[in-house]
């Protein structure tokens, strides 16, 4: 059994500023069940210019205390491992991410996929690939144009820097 679930969001800030933020956004004070992330491997593909990376994240078990009565579900923490492929170049990223923390009895997965808006360059649209999705070739991506910005709201100022 399996559930999926497909959801774009528009993001009316400009490409630099939403990865920027994405890669930096845990652990912070205003979410405390991210408990740490690291990154175990970062590599440039020098003819692409993709930036992959993989990280891995320590959560808080979140699970209700009824549930932890069964003795698998009785743990400190959750570990999550997170893949991504930044392509500065075509302005566009593909995150892949799966639970490590009982592999052996049900899995979680979700794909996203970051792309500037054909419509509106200050916009960017997120895209969560239902999983699991056959094929995904984050290095590859060619997605369908989308028609869901409609409106530069983007704040004025100088572009942030690719500090990836």
């Amino acid at each position: 059994m399996g559930v999926t679930v497909d959801v774009h969001q528009v993001y009316k800030y400009p490409f630099e500023q939403v990865v920027a933020s994405y890669l930096r956004k845990y652990p912070n004070p205003m979410d405390k069940n991210v408990i740490s992330v690291k990154i175990v491997e970062e590599k440039r593909d020098v003819s692409t210019g993709i930036i992959y990376r993989k990280r891995i994240a320590i959560c808080q078990n979140v699970i209700p205390e009824m549930l932890r009565k069964v003795s698998i579900l009785k743990v400190p923490s959750i570990q999550l491992e997170e893949e991504s492929w930044l392509n500065p170049q075509e302005r566009n990223m593909a995150m892949r991410s799966h639970c490590l923390t009982w592999t052996q009895y049900a899995s979680m997965k979700e794909e996203s996929v970051f792309r500037e808006s054909t419509e509106n360059p200050n916009c960017m649209v997120c895209q969560v690939v239902p999983c699991p999705h056959p094929g995904f070739e984050p290095a590859n991506l060619r997605l369908p144009r989308s028609r869901m910005c409609e409106l530069n709201t983007a704040p004025p100022g100088q572009p942030l820097p690719l500090a990836f």
